[in-house]
């Protein structure tokens, strides 16, 4: 498990959100009183909130009505404002409007986190993984395990494994009523659903910088099990994660089972994405996921159960 939690920021979003403003600054969007606008649903504003007081910037995050206090705190603290919307569709639009009336940028995440990273190197995520596993016994990973966003951490991997011509597979997860795992195993990028209750992964459409070619396998996770998966991290490494976190390690579980079954050895890497003092109020609190019909306790008791099958 990479802990991308320990950026200045606390999460994997911290590499993106420095990726997108220096290509926003190259690009020349970006000058010295640009208003910062960003479509997110938290974390991505949060990272983006914090370099845009570095550079003395207005800072508006345009989130789902539905994003957990915590992250809206944070965004706050870092000098931000939130428009909330009550419609997750709608952010997009209201980016590009508040964006035209303040004479600001629209980040706009979703369209070139695959395109403001460079793939081939520059320290970035993928380079990272395989220079720390380069002493471990096995260096070259049989799958690396990310989730689903904006698609830009999977492109990046998806592409350097490709371009230093590794071995190791990519495996994305998608939360329940996201569109990418209907997009990706149907062919239809114009597939759509509801979105996610998962934050940070998972999206009610297929983003522009979701690279379905680099991909070599889906995998679609219940909630109710990243939730436990979630639970199940902190129980096992004393690691407090995120609802993100926990979908990747539900989908490692179930490929580590594959290896055991087919005697194949290997390492797995995923991302430890973010901190679950994010979602004390949802994912971490008994009373919201009554509210929202999510029993975790026969996931947890697989997920428990995982560590002790032979």
């Amino acid at each position: 498990m990479k802990d991308e939690s320990v950026h200045p920021t606390g999460s994997l979003k911290h590499r993106l959100a420095r990726s997108l403003f220096l290509y926003g600054l190259a690009n020349g969007w970006i000058g010295p009183s640009t208003t910062i606008v960003e479509a997110s649903s938290g974390s991505t504003a949060v990272s983006e909130a914090y370099f845009a007081r570095l550079l003395g910037l207005p800072f508006i995050a345009v989130m789902p009505a539905a994003t957990s206090p915590e992250k809206i705190h944070l965004i706050e603290f870092y000098g931000g404002k939130c428009h909330l919307v009550d419609d997750p569709g709608a952010i997009y639009d209201e980016s590009h409007r508040l964006a035209a009336e303040t004479g600001g940028h629209f980040m706009d995440q979703f369209t070139y986190a695959e395109r403001a990273t460079d793939w081939r190197g520059n320290n970035n995520i993928a380079e990272s993984i395989f220079s720390q596993l380069s002493l471990e016994p096995h260096p070259e990973p049989a799958w690396i395990v990310v989730g689903a966003g904006t698609g830009g951490t999977s492109s990046t991997i998806g592409r350097y494994i490709r371009y230093r011509r590794h071995a190791t597979r990519l495996a994305v997860v998608d939360p329940e009523g996201s569109a990418f795992y209907p997009g990706w195993t149907s062919g239809d990028a114009s597939a759509t659903a509801p979105g996610s209750r998962i934050e940070g992964i998972g999206r009610p459409r297929v983003e522009p910088s979701f690279q379905p070619t680099v991909i070599d396998r889906m995998i679609a996770v219940p909630d109710a099990r990243s939730i436990a998966a979630m639970h199940w991290t902190r129980e096992v490494t004393g690691l407090d994660v995120g609802g993100s976190t926990g979908t990747n390690l539900a989908a490692c579980v179930e490929l580590v089972q594959e290896l055991r079954e087919s005697g194949e050895q290997g390492s797995i890497v995923t991302l430890v994405c973010d901190s679950g003092d994010r979602y004390k109020g949802t994912y971490g609190n008994p009373r919201w996921l009554a509210e929202q019909g999510l029993d975790i306790e026969p996931h947890l008791a697989d997920l428990r159960a995982f560590l002790h099958r032979d």
